[in-house]
């Protein structure tokens, strides 16, 4: 089954442990969020949403909150002595789809557990 999200003005078609990149959402590192704006859902027998599909929802994890590339803006009129440079960086947040919901269903997939490094055995004293 997959799913025609919209977030920050893109669409993004999404199936169950998608990671994707997404503008700014609000949400702590680890918790489960709930996309509202399902505008697909397809599998078997599909539905189109008018503009959305009534009692669907994306749950996903967040995973990272981090900045986009810099993009620079540079406008040079020549023989005018005028030029402008400004730049910025989006804000961009990392989701993992956890499971695509129907009917108004609540999340039942809550965040993975994070990895725990395995700490090295301890070496075997060569100076005796």
């Amino acid at each position: 089954m997959f799913a025609v999200i919209k977030t920050g003005g893109r669409q993004y078609r999404v199936v169950p442990d998608d990671v994707l990149e997404v503008g700014k959402i609000e949400g702590e590192v680890g918790t489960i969020v709930q996309l509202g704006e399902v505008l697909m859902l397809g599998g078997d027998t599909p539905q189109l949403g008018l503009p959305t599909v009534a009692g669907a929802s994306v749950a996903a994890e967040v995973l990272d909150h981090k900045r986009g590339p810099k993009v620079i803006s540079f406008k040079k009129r020549r023989r005018k002595n005028s030029k402008r440079k400004r730049g910025y960086r989006d804000e961009i947040t990392v989701l993992r789809i956890t499971e695509i919901l129907a009917d108004g269903k609540k999340p039942s997939v809550g965040p993975r557990p994070k990895r725990v490094k395995a700490e090295p055995a301890p070496a075997a004293d060569a100076a005796e």
